[in-house]
């Protein structure tokens, strides 16, 4: 009886398919909010200061979502445009609304009835070295956010970050009640244990001037490129 040897290639050794693998498609980039030239808070013309309160921009002319996410991601870091308020304008808001102006954002999570609930914040800002300028404050906690959240600006004091005069369909929301929008100096601001409330209060004609940089999370697609391979065994050899 005749031994024979099987030699088969090392491409061979059995059927093999190179099967379409999952592709991670790369992290996108966005500035929820953008900053344009010329946006800045009014002072010292005219000086108005957001006070005491937490507060998000619903509208930019026809915008209505620049302070939403448009796909789930963290925050790296937020910026704000500061007017430049003089020295008496400084002291008048310091001795009133509770000290040193201060800002941070959070993130917002809508609700009914325009009811909206903290689910992340940053650490707050001291901002009175940096009036007149526009800042950026990276995050060393990156905060999470999911698609249709809002980024808000809470200020526990005050903050010469409110640009006026602008056109009727702008405007920004705030944490207070419908009953108590006159009342600025009252705390409203969604700090410490207070996570949500209707943002009851919409004023027009004004914006916060404020932005967030997002990081979107990678998503998973298929390689529609790839195809299925199948490879023959070498022929037996005696």
């Amino acid at each position: 009886m005749t031994r024979h040897r099987v030699l088969l290639s090392s491409a061979g050794l059995a059927a093999t398919a190179a099967l379409a693998l999952p592709a991670a498609a790369p992290a996108k980039i966005a500035e929820l909010g953008q900053l344009v030239e010329g946006v800045k808070g009014a002072c010292p013309e005219n000086c108005q200061a957001v006070s005491r309160t937490t507060g998000y921009q619903a509208k930019v002319g026809p915008e209505r979502s620049l302070y939403q996410a448009p796909a789930d991601g963290r925050i790296v870091a937020w910026t704000i445009a500061l007017g430049k308020p003089g020295p008496k304008q400084t002291a008048f808001f310091t001795e009133r609304l509770g000290g040193a102006s201060q800002a941070a954002i959070v993130v917002l999570d809508p609700a009914k009835k325009l009811v909206r609930r903290v689910v992340a914040k940053a650490p707050i800002q001291n901002l009175t070295d940096y009036f007149g300028q526009t800042v950026q404050f990276p995050l060393a906690q990156t905060l999470p956010i999911k698609k249709g959240q809002y980024v808000g600006l809470t200020v526990p004091t005050w903050a010469p970050a409110l640009q006026i005069g602008l056109g009727g369909d702008t405007s920004w929301r705030a944490s207070r009640a419908k009953d108590t929008c006159a009342d600025t100096s009252t705390q409203s601001a969604l700090v410490g244990s207070r996570r949500g409330v209707a943002f009851a209060c919409l004023f027009k004609t004004a914006r916060l001037t404020y932005s967030a940089t997002l990081v979107t999370s990678p998503t998973v697609t298929k390689d529609a490129s790839a195809t299925t391979t199948t490879t023959t065994p070498a022929a037996a050899k005696p």
